[in-house]
């Protein structure tokens, strides 16, 4: 007796996108664009699942009308086939829910290409319009503040050095 291939167990896998659900129950019920994402976050799930499975269309469709012309479909293709997706993290999400007609999503996405292993991190907007959220546009997170190991020294305080001068005619003189 020989096994034969199910076309039905890819559709099975675990979603890319992170969940513990199957594909289809997960966020590629939404690339027939019979429903869609009830929030910002769902459709960045879905985004990252388009772009592992090579679902170009979906993501042309997702994008909001406003920023589309923008999107290079040859690019797009290209990115999705070259890549290997190995795990998306979302951050932190603000507003996006379904009464929200905003709702912005800071996520860490990892892929492999020829160049090596790669973490892409981003704050992406997201509007709704009609009822249907749409990708609008992906923003630098914003940085980390530095902070300074010890408290600031004032200009006329004594230098932490130790030499007994102050702080402005010593180390603080090439500040």
């Amino acid at each position: 007796m020989t096994a034969t291939a199910d076309p039905s167990v890819e559709n099975q896998a675990p979603c890319p996108c992170g969940k513990p659900l199957s594909i289809d129950e997960c966020c590629g019920r939404f690339f027939d664009e019979s429903t869609s994402p009830d929030t910002a976050e769902e459709l960045m799930r879905s985004r990252y699942t388009a772009f592992a499975t090579q679902h170009i269309d979906y993501l042309l469709t997702s994008h909001h009308p406003d920023t589309r012309s923008e999107v290079n479909r040859g690019d797009l293709e290209r990115f999705s086939r070259e890549s290997t997706w190995l795990g998306l993290e979302i951050l932190s999400t603000k507003d996006g829910q379904p009464g929200d007609d905003e709702g912005w999503v800071e996520f860490c996405a990892r892929y492999a290409d020829k160049q090596g292993e790669h973490l892409h991190h981003e704050r992406s907007l997201f509007r709704r319009e009609r009822g249907r959220w749409f990708f609008h546009s992906a923003h630098a997170p914003k940085g980390t503040p530095v902070r300074q190991a010890q408290p600031k020294v004032g200009r006329n305080e004594p230098c932490p050095c130790g030499s007994g001068k102050k702080h402005k005619k010593c180390c603080g003189a090439s500040a």
